[in-house]
């Protein structure tokens, strides 16, 4: 892999990470047609992840921060008995919630493995699949009526059905933060509301599946040159601060309806492309990779 590659790649999974697009989706057909699949590719994609985590530690950092302090006083609370489900500010019943929505993060544990073997194969119609799937859920959001509800008005049922999003977005095509924020837009979430949420409860999950790939990685001895990550971690960072900037622009009007339309038309053209190359030997894939 080129320090290039390493750029571009930096620059689709920064906007594409909270764009609702999947930046897994097109991070696996970039990969597919330049040919940095496999380990290698697998490994660079886990870097380019937590160049993407650091920027919503930028963008979100009061938030993050009010969240920290509220953790503290909540253990503070429980060990002197005065902790009340009924006296609860925003930011300790966010921070709860929170919690509950990764609840369903456990299933991922079982399914990593099976789900990573979408994204390192040699087929592409697994992620046009789920990338109409992803233009369906931004559709469907789109379409119902702003909701209100923030901290104060959210239910238990709600973060659980956040949570299973989540997990369901561990599919490459599937956009983590399109499922998030169109389940969270359909359960009757406040849009901004809805946006923070979406990525805040990223952090954890990003975050653990670093953790567990990394080892593995450095288990098997996979290694990537030092101006390579470097590239594409500093570039996915700068590019994530500038997409989530942008997210929240979008999120004041009804043009999630726009990426619904873009990740359906994707979703068509992809599976076509991944049945022809299946069954006459992956003569478009040859094609792309040598013009790049």
């Amino acid at each position: 892999m080129t320090v290039l590659e390493a750029f571009l790649q930096g620059v689709l999974q920064g906007f594409t990470e909270f764009l609702p697009v999947s930046s897994s989706g097109h991070l696996s057909l970039f990969q597919y047609f330049t040919g940095n699949s496999g380990e290698t590719g697998f490994l660079f994609s886990i870097l380019l992840h937590a160049g993407t985590l650091v920027a919503v530690c930028i963008v979100f950092f009061p938030t993050l921060w009010a969240l920290l302090w509220e953790a503290f006083a909540l253990v503070g609370d429980l060990c002197r008995g005065k902790f009340s489900a009924r006296r609860m500010n925003e930011e300790r019943r966010m921070l709860l919630f929170l919690l509950l929505s990764l609840v369903p993060l456990a299933l991922i544990v079982a399914l990593r493995d099976w789900v990573s073997g979408f994204s390192t194969d040699r087929d592409i119609t697994v992620e046009g699949f789920c990338f109409l799937v992803t233009g369906c859920a931004l559709l469907t959001a789109s379409s119902r009526a702003r909701g209100r509800k923030a901290a104060n008005g959210m239910r238990a049922s709600d973060a659980l059905a956040v949570g299973a999003a989540q997990v369901v977005a561990t599919m490459p095509g599937i956009s983590r933060s399109g499922a998030t924020i169109s389940t969270g837009l359909l359960c009757g979430l406040e849009r901004q509301y809805a946006v923070s949420y979406s990525f805040i409860l990223g952090i954890p999950a990003v975050l653990g599946a670093i953790i567990l790939e990394t080892k593995d990685a450095v288990a098997e001895g996979v290694t990537l040159p030092v101006p390579v990550m470097l590239t594409g971690f500093v570039t996915a960072a700068v590019f994530g601060v500038l997409s989530i900037k942008l997210v929240q622009w979008l999120i004041k009007g009804d043009r999630f309806r726009l990426f619904g339309y873009y990740t359906l038309c994707l979703g068509i053209v992809v599976l076509t492309i991944g049945f022809i190359d299946r069954f006459t030997g992956y003569p478009i894939q040859g094609w792309v990779s040598s013009l790049l």
